[in-house]
């Protein structure tokens, strides 16, 4: 498959590679829709803070974790097509009440609910999947999540100029625009679902089509050692959002004056860290009831996987899909902030780190389809990583501390020419973010075909656990010592893939 192929609307295939991202687009337009805006929320909402714009940050990726095991079951299930267009049309009520909530628990909840939209990159992924043969899917994947990915950068530079340009001359303005959002998902989720289908006519006899599985379940493993792994692995998925909840507890609504309360209170917290741990028990009863029985038949060799490269590839999306979303939620503050600029510049600086997804991420596929071993490849992007977020770390510097005790970052050098400096290490940086995202997804397809939508949605939810966990950590930290903290997270990956990741077999092969 060539670049040139793109533009051959005459394939169908084609034709539902570019429907797909754009609903892969609107969605991440609509999940980060808050970022650009919120210096202008904390102007406008006087009662709010900036500690309430970090946990409303965090709250904007918890529940997207649950989000894309749920869905990733269910798309092999029902389908993709379905989904898709189910998933934009009801994430576009908790955007609305987003829109206009006026109490920070109004803010939380429709924030949390709006989370589930980021499980839609799964839901393409899966419709991509049985499109194109494995010899192309890396390109085709990637395409499909760098154009769609494209969305967060869209939304740090449209949304402050659609508040202030299409409705400015409303008080509340940017109220309407986070609602336009909302209406936007909203219909082109009914289009969506009359422009696609999931498979060809033909597809019976193409190998590379997958067959729906009987019935959403956890994952089957195919060894002791893969079960011991996969209830490793699953306790994050649930323990993040613990994390979440500890945070959450932290924070004090009216600090300061007789009304102060928990905005979580302790005993309620406890109650969710028991229905956390409740949850655990049942999907361990659960996926031991799926994988006994057929652990004690044994598995025919050409039945086997090795669940340690999906292991590994959940390391990778935490570091670079999960530092993703973190720098995303806080770019355009830390821009805003450390250079004095307006949002809507803040805006399209920030656009940068996002930007690149438009070639970045193909080019991450591109070369795992090209190179001989996608494991060297993955390998030679989480490296990139770690290097790109420790020269970011040094945009700023420490300045004097602020009134409240805080410390506070002042440019590295003074001058436009810094700026400029620093858009190139957020783009250097971001070039390996992006490409080792469509590495990762390069490989998840040909891992296992018919589960090819639990694995991503596995991936995809460890990279919400990344953002989860890197959000926390940047709420408890400043946003240099934040830097370093996510280059360190991807030096971690880059040995868990050396010691795990595995080339899948026939991972060029033509069906």
């Amino acid at each position: 498959m060539k670049v040139k192929d793109l533009v051959d609307f005459k394939r169908e295939d084609i034709k539902i590679l570019h429907w797909t991202w754009i609903a892969f687009f609107i969605t991440f337009f609509v999940w980060f829709n808050m970022a650009p805006l919120a210096s202008t929320m904390l102007n406008k909402m006087g009662w709010l803070t900036k500690e309430h714009i970090k946990v409303l940050a965090i709250c904007n990726v918890a529940l997207t974790i649950p989000g894309r095991i749920v869905i990733g079951a269910m798309i092999d299930k029902f389908g993709p097509r379905l989904i898709f267009s189910g998933l934009m049309i009801v994430m576009a009520i908790p955007a609305i009440l987003f829109a206009f909530g006026n109490t920070f628990i109004q803010l939380v909840i429709s924030r949390l609910i709006l989370s589930v939209i980021g499980a839609g990159f799964v839901i393409g992924i899966r419709m991509v999947a049985q499109w194109f043969p494995p010899k192309n899917v890396g390109f085709a994947e990637g395409f499909y999540a760098g154009w769609g990915n494209f969305g967060s950068a869209a939304a740090a530079m449209l949304m402050p100029w659609i508040a202030l340009s299409v409705f400015g001359a409303y008080e509340d303005g940017w109220r309407y625009a986070l609602a336009f959002n909302g209406l936007v998902s909203f219909f082109y989720g009914i289009a969506y679902f009359f422009l696609v289908k999931d498979i060809p006519k033909d597809g019976a006899t193409k190998s590379y089509h997958f067959k729906a599985v009987e019935k959403a379940q956890p994952m089957t493993v195919t060894s002791y050692g893969d079960l011991i792994q996969y209830l490793v692995w699953s306790f994050p998925l649930l323990g993040a959002i613990g994390v979440l909840v500890w945070r959450v507890s932290g924070i004090i609504i009216a600090k300061g004056t007789p009304q102060a309360h928990q905005l979580l209170p302790q005993n309620y917290a406890i109650i969710i860290y028991v229905v956390l741990g409740l949850m655990y028990v049942a999907h361990v009863m659960k996926v031991l009831q799926v994988n006994l029985a057929g652990l004690k038949k044994g598995y025919p060799k050409e039945e086997k996987y090795h669940w340690g490269s999906v292991a590994a590839l959940n390391s990778t999306y935490f570091a670079n899909f999960g530092a993703e979303l973190a720098v995303v939620s806080m770019l355009p503050f830390f821009f805003e902030k450390v250079f004095t600029i307006t949002p809507t510049m803040a805006g399209l600086i920030a656009a940068s780190f996002a930007f690149v997804n438009l070639v970045a991420r193909p080019l991450g596929g591109y070369i795992s389809d090209r190179v001989g071993s996608r494991k060297k490849t993955m390998l030679f992007y989480m490296i990139g990583i770690a290097a790109g977020f420790f020269a970011m770390g040094f945009i700023a510097k420490y300045g004097p501390m602020a009134a409240d005790g805080t410390k506070t970052l002042v440019p590295m050098f003074q001058g436009t020419w810094w700026i400029i400096v620093a858009v190139f290490i957020t783009v250097g940086c971001s070039m390996f973010v992006q490409g080792a995202e469509g590495a990762t997804f390069a490989i998840i397809p040909v891992i296992k075909k018919n589960m090819t939508g639990q694995i991503a949605g596995m991936a995809g939810a460890y990279g919400n656990v990344g953002a989860v966990i890197y959000l926390v950590i940047y709420s408890l930290v400043d946003a240099k010592t934040f830097f370093y903290i996510i280059g360190a997270g991807a030096a971690i990956s880059f040995l868990f893939c050396w010691l795990m990741l595995e080339d899948p077999k026939d991972a060029h092969s033509e069906h």
